[in-house]
């Protein structure tokens, strides 16, 4: 019995140590900025903006050399191959800022029309975060509903006592399923700010980076 308890803990600490693992794995692949990384996550949400009287040369020409452009509050990366813009907010280790389990980034397409350019963002989560919480919610969800189900069937409902042992246990998971929407909820509207925020910050460097050309060919225009 020893022996199986010991086999059982190594096997436990084993699992854990690779449950972290791929969880750390996962958390890296989403935020780095290398092309295989691109468009690593799980699409959550989209958006779509336009600009007008700039084409898509003149953007990804913004990109510089480095393909990269340093944001007051993240980083954005053009990858030539994908034909796509990683979006990325500021992920600093010990930022003062409080950082949640649903971190965001964005990934964006270029489509040229005829008045200037669209820009289709989407926004990302890492596997790790949406398949954990959809398995927690799932698991909480259907243990209540395990529950009420066998207690019906070994007769528990057939008392006023077994009655209120049940309404308590379905409103006790009833608030679990509600605290882990809002927590969601709440998460998802701070790391959404922030990305917004990166977002907007890309669309002011390509719209400024417009102005000095345009106001020079306004100036050499009456010569």
């Amino acid at each position: 019995m020893c022996y199986g308890a010991g086999t059982m803990l190594l096997a436990g600490i084993f699992g854990g140590i690779l449950f972290v693992l791929l969880i750390i794995g996962d958390w890296y692949q989403f935020t780095s900025l290398r092309p295989f990384a691109a468009q690593y996550g799980f699409g959550i949400a989209r958006r779509r903006d336009g600009l007008d009287s700039l084409s898509c040369h003149d953007l990804i020409k913004r990109f510089g050399k480095h393909d990269t452009i340093a944001l007051p509050h993240g980083v954005a990366r053009w990858f030539g191959a994908q034909e796509v813009i990683s979006l990325r907010p500021s992920y600093q280790l010990f930022s003062m800022r409080f950082r949640t389990a649903w971190p965001l980034k964005g990934t964006i397409t270029l489509h040229a029309t005829e008045a200037g350019v669209t820009l289709r963002l989407t926004k990302r989560v890492p596997w790790s975060s949406g398949l954990l919480t959809l398995t927690w919610l799932g698991l909480v969800a259907l243990g209540t509903l395990a529950f009420l189900i066998t207690f019906a069937i070994d007769g528990g409902f057939n008392s006023a006592s077994g009655w209120f042992l049940a309404l308590g246990i379905a409103g006790l998971g009833a608030l679990v399923l509600l605290f882990g929407l809002i927590l969601i909820s709440l998460a998802y509207r701070l790391e959404d700010s922030r990305l917004m925020q990166v977002y907007g910050e890309l669309q002011d460097a390509w719209l400024n980076s417009r102005q000095p050309s345009a106001q020079a060919s306004q100036v050499a225009s009456p010569e």
